[in-house]
């Protein structure tokens, strides 16, 4: 797969329809620079409309239109893309995507069935209904059409004038940091960050394959797969940096920084690879220029809208 040449040409097929996100540099997260890219910037809060609109747009929908498993935030992505395109979305995601992120999908007008369980559940379910009604499945972060999405947000960064050798960026199923490490492909040093409690990648890394993990924790919703993609896997087995992981308090304690140093609301996801920085997870070696890709901002609960359900 060239990957370089499918990231460009998504980039070319998806401009329009999605947001060039802002970067900024902060001196005040750690004790150096740190670059950041603010994903959360987004439609719908996170980097995940890159693939879903690239996946849309390479593909012929069948009349059936698509269907997708999410832990909320692809869900939200697959469903905004498909009604930007004229085509209808049933979406599945686990209850533990919380209110906030199930209300993100309701107001795209999707059709929403919410399950039991976790992702893999969810995953299950969407499986099932693409069976029956032979629509078109977007997978959330195992397949070309989404990594190759993904993979724009990094060359992205770049063309804004990314100055770092080191890039973190939080993982969940593999399809962010599958597209980063896709473009850069080792021109950069990329750095896995994931929960203590949900480390599909880590997991798979030290047993050289994929295997499955259970997953909990803060940034569950988002970064809860419990096995990684193979795409990314891949990928990683050839061009990863390094690999850590964070606890939930250190987390917490990045999305805390980020909101009182520069006001950016984020997920716990959202702030799963700051966390590694600021946590000593990961240590930079001196004059190691690092930056951060902040992916996403659905917090729970949406601080101005009151769940009465």
């Amino acid at each position: 797969m060239d990957w370089k040449a499918a990231i460009s040409a998504a980039g070319d097929r998806i401009s329009g329809h999605v947001q060039r996100t802002p970067v900024m540099e902060s001196a005040t997260l750690w004790d150096a620079p740190v670059a950041l890219k603010l994903e959360q910037l987004q439609h719908t809060g996170s980097f995940k409309a890159r693939g879903a609109f690239n996946t849309l747009l390479s593909q012929q929908v069948p009349e059936a239109g698509v269907v997708a498993a999410s832990g909320g935030n692809h869900g939200a992505a697959v469903a905004f893309a498909a009604r930007a395109l004229g085509y209808p979305a049933q979406i599945f995601v686990p209850a533990m995507a919380g209110p906030s992120k199930i209300a993100l999908i309701e107001r795209t007008g999707a059709a929403l069935t919410v399950v039991e369980g976790e992702y893999a559940n969810a995953l299950e379910a969407a499986r099932e209904h693409e069976a029956r009604t032979g629509a078109m499945q977007v997978h959330a972060y195992d397949a070309e059409g989404t990594v190759a999405g993904q993979g724009t947000c990094t060359a992205e960064w770049e063309a804004q004038g990314l100055q770092a050798d080191t890039v973190l960026i939080a993982v969940g199923g593999g399809g962010l940091i599958a597209g980063a490490l896709g473009w850069l492909q080792g021109a950069r040093k990329v750095v896995a960050v994931e929960p203590e409690t949900a480390c599909a990648l880590n997991a798979a890394l030290e047993a050289g394959t994929p295997v499955d993990v259970e997953v909990s924790g803060v940034a569950a919703n988002a970064l809860g797969a419990r096995r990684i993609g193979s795409i990314c896997l891949e990928l990683a087995q050839a061009h990863l940096g390094d690999s850590t992981l964070v606890t939930d308090e250190a987390i917490t304690e990045a999305q805390v920084a980020l909101w009182q140093a520069h006001r950016l609301l984020v997920e716990p996801a959202g702030a799963c690879a700051l966390a590694a920085l600021r946590s000593g997870a990961y240590v930079p070696a001196p004059g190691e220029r690092v930056a951060v890709l902040v992916c996403g901002g659905n917090i729970a609960p949406d601080p101005f809208i009151r769940d009465t359900r």
